[in-house]
């Protein structure tokens, strides 16, 4: 299992300041970069988290016609960002193009399918998609496994069926971590380490109770020694 640190901090300067503190772990750990700090920090922020010797997770969640996001993903592999995600949602056709598009590179980035988003109740889930998350979620995975991709997004609580359905070897990342009991805040399926490893989970993402830390450091080692 993977730690993957979520850099949501308000501007630019927090993220690369936590990004240079914890820099002793950038061989242990993961940063994702998501819809807020890439609009704002762009290309060249991306950069200097590589020159830092970071794995990068771009999670921009691509989800369009099936050429746009190929096009999206090809410019993302030009980056050489080393994990990105799309919406399984989008359908399968649309997922094998991306695929398809990234093979060319030597080095391709590992790519995920967001099943459900973890700040779904069941309900909520159920009135746009029209069925349970976890059958749902496990279908979206099934549909991404067929198209090549390497993984899904996920909840803890659909990691080990999805992988049962697809092959233990098909990554499950989630979010909504909270290792230690901390607030759930704005996501509903949350889970702690433990439950994580239990459900065989991959990587965890964890945001807040690490960037909102007085001591990262601290909470990091606890983490890293916890998986």
């Amino acid at each position: 299992m993977k730690l993957c640190i979520a850099l949501d901090n308000p501007n630019r300067e927090k993220n690369l300041k936590l990004a240079e503190d914890i820099k002793e772990y950038a061989k242990d750990i993961w940063l994702k970069v998501g819809f807020r700090t890439f609009i704002r920090d762009s290309k060249e922020f991306i950069i200097e988290l590589k020159k830092m010797g970071y794995n990068i997770f771009l999670d921009l969640k691509l989800y369009d016609i099936p050429n746009t996001m190929a096009d999206a993903a090809e410019e993302i592999a030009k980056m050489e960002i080393d994990m990105f995600n799309v919406h399984a949602s989008a359908g399968k056709k649309a997922m094998q193009e991306v695929m398809k598009r990234i093979s060319k590179f030597e080095k391709r980035p590992l790519v995920l399918a967001v099943t459900a988003l973890t700040s779904f109740t069941n309900e909520e889930f159920k009135e746009i998609y029209g069925d349970d998350i976890e059958k749902k979620a496990t279908d979206f995975a099934k549909k991404a496994y067929e198209a090549g991709l390497d993984g899904v997004v996920c909840s803890v609580w659909e990691s080990l069926k999805i992988k049962e359905t697809t092959s233990n070897d098909f990554i499950t990342l989630t979010p909504g971590i909270r290792p230690f009991g901390e607030s759930a805040g704005d996501q509903k399926r949350v889970a702690d380490i433990n439950e994580a490893k239990r459900n065989l989970v991959d990587f965890i993402v964890v945001g807040r109770p690490i960037y909102k830390s007085e001591n990262p450091k601290k909470i990091i080692e606890k983490i890293l020694k916890e998986i």
